[in-house]
C-alpha cells in the first residue's frame, strides 16, 4: 500500500479572471511534516482551502485539478466532506465561541451524551450531555499539548495564545483524523508555547498522521519539518528535503531574494536622555497578562522592547496604558499625567496603538482598507473631515490619497482601497493595523505583536518601517514581541516581564542564557530591577 496519504495534482484556481494559483503539485505522506511556506498572497491559504472545501472556492466557480487521498481521487466540496475524508484543520483565525467552555468548543457538534429516564422512553435525542467524559477526553487533548488550563473555564477573556492551543486541541480529538493542516499555528504564541506545540505535532506524526504545516517562521520550519514547499505568486517554486537546505535557502526561494532580519547600527540614532514615560506601581486587570507593579522609564528617542513568556503580562501593559483594560497606577507622559481607562484621551494625547488582538481590537473588518485607515484619526482628531457650516463630511479624495499611499508604503496586497478588510489575509491586515496608527501621527508608539502572521519578507519591511520612523522622525516606540530575534533586532533596551513585573532590562546584544533565565524568573544574573 502506497505511503501516500494525499496527492494534490494541477490545481489551479481563479477569481475574476486573475489566476492566483497555478499548476499546482504536492505529496504529503503517511507521518510526514510537509512545511508549506511563502509570502503573504502567495496562494497558501487559498490552496488549503481547497482542500478543506471551503465555501468561498466552490461559490466562486470550484476549481481546476485534482485533490487524491490514500490512491483515490476525492470529490471535496464542503468542510463536511473534508472531515469524513479524516482532514482536519486549524485556521489561523480562531473560530470558538466565546460564551462556551473550553470543552463545550472542543467537542461542539461532537457531543458525548447519556441515557436519562425521559431519553430511556422518548429516544436518544433527549439524551443528557456526558460532561465528564467529554471533561476527560479534553484534558488529554490539552495535556497533549503540555496546556495547563481547567477545561471547564470559558473561552471568553482568554489569551489569544491559550485560545490557539484550544483550536489545536479540536482537531487532536477527532477521531479517524489522518491528515491534519496547521495555518500559522505559532503566530499568536510565544516561544515557550511553540516549542510545546511542535512537540506534539511530532508526537501525531509519529502516529502516522500526515501534518501540513504553514508557518513564515523558518526556524521553526528548519526545526520540525521533513519536507519544505515554497510558493511564490501562486505558482510552484521548489519542494525540498528539509536536511538539504537551510532559512537562508528558504527564504530566498520565498520572495525572490536575499533577506534576513539582523541587528545594524545606524548613525542617524536621535535618542537623548528626556524621559518621555514614566510608569510608576501599573496594575492591569487583562485576563492571563496581569500587570502587577510596572515601574519603567521611556526615553524619548528610543525603541524600547518588551519581552517574556505568554501570560507573565507583557501584553498588560501596553493595553493598560491605553485604557483597553481596567489599571491603576501613576504615569506621566510628555510632563501631563495620563488618564487611565480612558482610550480616546490617552489618543489624544499622543499615544497610538498596534494591538495584537487585529480582529477583535484592532480592524472594522466589514468596512474597507481606507476607512479602516482613516477612522481613528477622523474620530479623535477630526482628520480627513470638511466643514461646512455645523456641518461634517468626510473627504473622500484625502482619504483615497492617503489610502493610496500607505498601501504602497507598507506593501499592502489588495485589490483597491475599498476592498473589505475582512477579506485580506492576516498579515496584510496587521499591516492595516500599522496604517491607522501611524494615521494618528502619534508621540509615541506602542505595537503588540506588529508581526504576528506575516511572512519573513513583510516582517523586514514593517520592522524596518519602525526602524525608519525612530530614526528619521524620532518616534519613541515601546514594541512588545513574542519573538526576541526582532526585539533584538531593533530595540535599543529589552524588559523582561515575568510574573506581572519588571524581571529586569537587558542590552539587546545580551547571551541568549541571560534571557531565558530571566523569562523563567531566575536571579542567576539580575535582581529584579526598575526600567
Amino acid at each position: 500500500m502506497s505511503d501516500n496519504l494525499l496527492s494534490l495534482k494541477n490545481v489551479s484556481k481563479e477569481y475574476s479572471g486573475n489566476r492566483v494559483l497555478k499548476d499546482i503539485n504536492i505529496e504529503l505522506k503517511k507521518g510526514e511534516i510537509h512545511a508549506l511556506i511563502g509570502e503573504n498572497g502567495a496562494g497558501k491559504s487559498t490552496l488549503m482551502n481547497i482542500l478543506f472545501g471551503m465555501p468561498v472556492i466552490h461559490t466562486t466557480g470550484g476549481f481546476e485539478g485534482t485533490i487524491e487521498i490514500d490512491g483515490q481521487t476525492a470529490n471535496i466540496k464542503s468542510p463536511h466532506d473534508a472531515m469524513k475524508y479524516g482532514i482536519g484543520m486549524v485556521h489561523q483565525e480562531f473560530m470558538l465561541i466565546p460564551g462556551f467552555t473550553i470543552t463545550e468548543n472542543v467537542k461542539l457538534n461532537r457531543e458525548i451524551t447519556k441515557q436519562n429516564p425521559v431519553s430511556t422512553v422518548l429516544g436518544k435525542r433527549l439524551e443528557s450531555l456526558d460532561f465528564k467524559k467529554m471533561n476527560e477526553d479534553t484534558r488529554k487533548a490539552l495535556d497533549t499539548l503540555d496546556m495547563n488550563i481547567d477545561e471547564f473555564l470559558p473561552v471568553a477573556g482568554l489569551p489569544v495564545g491559550h485560545m490557539q492551543f484550544i483550536e489545536i486541541a479540536r482537531e487532536i480529538d477527532k477521531t479517524g483524523i489522518k491528515i491534519l493542516v496547521f495555518d500559522e499555528p505559532t503566530a499568536v504564541l510565544s516561544e515557550s508555547e511553540a516549542k510545546n506545540l511542535l512537540n506534539a505535532i511530532r508526537k501525531l506524526a509519529q502516529k502516522g498522521i500526515g501534518i501540513i504545516f504553514i508557518s513564515h517562521r523558518l526556524d521553526e520550519i528548519v526545526d520540525v519539518a521533513d519536507t519544505v514547499t515554497v510558493l511564490r505568486d501562486g505558482e510552484h517554486v521548489a519542494t525540498k528535503a528539509v536536511k538539504d537546505t537551510d532559512k537562508f535557502e528558504i527564504a530566498q526561494l520565498m520572495v525572490g531574494r536575499k533577506i534576513s532580519i539582523e541587528r545594524s547600527e545606524s548613525a542617524k540614532k536621535n535618542q537623548d536622555n528626556e524621559t518621555i514615560m514614566s510608569i510608576r506601581d501599573l496594575h492591569v486587570a487583562m485576563p492571563g497578562e496581569r500587570v502587577k507593579g510596572i515601574n519603567i522609564e521611556v526615553k524619548k528617542g528610543e525603541i524600547v522592547g518588551i519581552g517574556g513568556l505568554a501570560g507573565q503580562g507583557k501584553l498588560g501593559l501596553a493595553n493598560g496604558l491605553m485604557g483597553i483594560y481596567p489599571s491603576n497606577g501613576e504615569v506621566v507622559f510628555n510632563g501631563n499625567n495620563l488618564a487611565l481607562n480612558d482610550p480616546k484621551s490617552a489618543i489624544k494625547s499622543g499615544l497610538a496603538f498596534v494591538s495584537e488582538d487585529r480582529k477583535g481590537i484592532g480592524l472594522l473588518l466589514d468596512e474597507s482598507i481606507e476607512l479602516n485607515i482613516a477612522f481613528s484619526a477622523m474620530q479623535i482628531n477630526n482628520d480627513f473631515l470638511n466643514e461646512v457650516g455645523p456641518f461634517r463630511f468626510m473627504d473622500s479624495k484625502k482619504i483615497r490619497n492617503h489610502a493610496n499611499k500607505m498601501i504602497k508604503d507598507l506593501d499592502i496586497r489588495c485589490t483597491s482601497p475599498l476592498q473589505k478588510v475582512g477579506r485580506l489575509s492576516g498579515g496584510n491586515q496587521q499591516k492595516v493595523c500599522v496604517a491607522r496608527a501611524l494615521t494618528l501621527n502619534p508621540t509615541l508608539l506602542l505595537v503588540s505583536e506588529p508581526t504576528r502572521g506575516i511572512d519573513i519578507g513583510a516582517k523586514k519591511l514593517v520592522l524596518d518601517l519602525l526602524k525608519n520612523l525612530n530614526e528619521q522622525y524620532g518616534m519613541t516606540i515601546v514594541m512588545t514581541s513574542s519573538e526576541l530575534a526582532e526585539l533584538r533586532s531593533i530595540c535599543d533596551r529589552i524588559v523582561i516581564i515575568c510574573e506581572g513585573k519588571v524581571e529586569g532590562v537587558l542590552p539587546p546584544d545580551a547571551p541568549d542564557a541571560d534571557f531565558g533565565l530571566m523569562m523563567s524568573g531566575s536571579r542567576i544574573h539580575a535582581e529584579r530591577s526598575e526600567a
